[in-house]
């Protein structure tokens, strides 16, 4: 799945930490761990939480383009 490799990736890019990360973005350990793991369903203001935090699409974190950039 995409949307796993891509969370993780966004996070080395950043030098973090899951835990770091799960932070950051609101998100339980636990949880997090899941989305990096296997791309497990999350809610929809984590996903945008995550796409903010990191300054990246929805539409790129789902693997629905391959552009970064946030329209607006």
């Amino acid at each position: 799945m995409i949307f796993n490799e891509r969370l993780k990736l966004l996070r080395t890019e950043a030098g973090m930490t899951q835990e770091q990360a799960a932070e950051a973005v609101g998100c339980p350990l636990r949880s997090y761990h899941r989305l990096e793991k296997d791309g497990s369903k999350t809610h929809y203001d984590t996903l945008m939480k995550i796409a903010e935090y990191y300054g990246v699409s929805v539409d790129w974190l789902m693997g629905r383009t391959d552009n970064r950039e946030v329209n607006r």
